[in-house]
């Protein structure tokens, strides 16, 4: 057990675990308390989801920028930076909505700065883990890192319910805007060497984006896992969170529903406790198998939609979403080099998030013509060839971290 926590010796990483959790709670709640929000105010679905898409577009349009910025500045200042913006525009919709001011013009305005400031947090949180413990316990730092936001997830949307159900939506965006305050001041403290050497002249930004895509094209195994990963997400996304409820309101029942994404939460965080102990020599390809498991749900939810049998798919499927996730991120961290890793996570990141708004909207008019049974099956049939063709190809297979056999 000691060695599961061994990251949490090395200061600086304790400083990014507590800021990362403590940003994550407050982000749990948020989204609870922008819906009730906006339909307190306006009972529009189209409302929410225009304020919600504002967020998507921005934090897409910026994340090469932020990817730029944080491998120009210390990460960790951009980090403190982020959240100040954070912090200040989640104080000012609470004000508004609290005071009663607020209007959807303002939701969609702050909404927008909110996405465009965790476009400049995501690349440096992602790029920063490295730089906080050695090479042979990094692993273990980025399971232990998504173990305690995963717990955070749960814990702060069950808290962010009860506060919202209890005393309104407003005093929910009032404790995310403390929360990003609060881990401002937990990024200041992390002290790392910088990642690159000062220049006495920087190249322009556009040179650096382009000089952050050699980078990410250069291993094709880097891009093929971002391409494969661009369609599992789509379609999980897109297919099991959006046509789960609608299947459940027909066959299953909302309440089992809820303890369907319950188990795959509890999976997640079961599945760090397992990644901390994995000593794969080729993690990457171990990290691509497990991706199979994001097919496990769409495929119980319509060859036998019992409840044990989807709380069961679903554990699994939580399981496997974080053996991915880890093995990805320890291996990015690896092979990539210091100065150039936020922008790679950027593009990562691009192609992740990207088509994701895309899908959600394109699946209502797909599950219509053609049966929400055959949309799910052919959601769990693109996670499987996805993970097909990263097996397939010999860049994935032969990615080797020997620094993680020798923790």
């Amino acid at each position: 057990m000691g060695e599961m926590f061994a990251p949490l010796a090395h200061p600086a990483f304790r400083w990014l675990f507590l800021a990362r959790v403590t940003t994550v709670t407050g982000n749990a709640m948020a989204p609870i308390a922008l819906a009730f929000a906006v339909l307190d105010l306006t009972s529009s679905i189209t409302s929410l989801g225009l304020v919600v898409a504002a967020r998507s577009v921005t934090n897409v349009a910026f994340l090469l920028w932020g990817g730029v910025v944080a491998d120009r500045l210390p990460r960790q200042l951009v980090l403190v930076g982020s959240c100040a913006v954070s912090a200040a525009g989640q104080a000012v919709i609470a004000a508004l909505v609290l005071t009663g001011t607020v209007s959807i013009p303002w939701f969609v305005v702050l909404s927008a700065v909110n996405g465009m400031s965790s476009a400049f947090s995501l690349p440096a949180s992602s790029a920063l883990v490295s730089q906080t413990v050695p090479v042979d316990v990094r692993l273990r730092a980025n399971a232990l890192l998504r173990l305690g936001v995963g717990s955070a997830n749960i814990g702060g949307a069950a808290l962010g319910g009860l506060l919202i159900a209890f005393t309104g939506p407003g005093w929910g965006l009032v404790v995310d805007a403390l929360s990003f305050a609060l881990a401002a001041v937990f990024f200041a403290f992390v002290r790392v060497p910088a990642a690159r050497a000062t220049a006495e002249s920087k190249p322009s930004v556009f040179a650096e984006m382009k000089e952050g895509w050699t980078e990410f094209v250069a291993r094709q195994w880097v891009w093929l896992v971002v391409a494969a990963f661009t369609f599992v997400n789509a379609a999980f996304v897109g297919g099991v969170m959006i046509l789960g409820p609608v299947l459940a309101d027909t066959t299953f029942g909302r309440e089992v529903w809820g303890l369907v994404l319950a188990s795959e939460a509890a999976g997640m965080v079961a599945g760090a406790f397992v990644a901390m102990r994995i000593r794969a020599r080729r993690l990457l390809l171990f990290g691509a198998a497990c991706t199979a498991a994001f097919a496990c749900l769409p495929l119980t939810m319509v060859l036998y939609p019992q409840p044990w049998a989807l709380v069961l798919a679903a554990f699994v499927c939580g399981l496997g979403v974080e053996q991915s996730g880890v093995a990805w991120e320890t291996t990015l961290q690896h092979h990539v080099p210091q100065d150039r890793l936020a922008r790679v996570y950027s593009y990562d990141m691009v192609g992740s998030f990207a088509v994701i708004p895309l899908a959600q909207l394109a699946i209502g008019p797909v599950s219509h013509a053609f049966g929400t049974s055959a949309t799910l099956l052919g959601c769990a049939a693109i996670c499987l060839l996805a993970t097909a063709v990263m097996l397939a190809s010999r860049s994935v297979r032969s990615v080797a971290n020997v620094a993680t056999v020798q923790a």
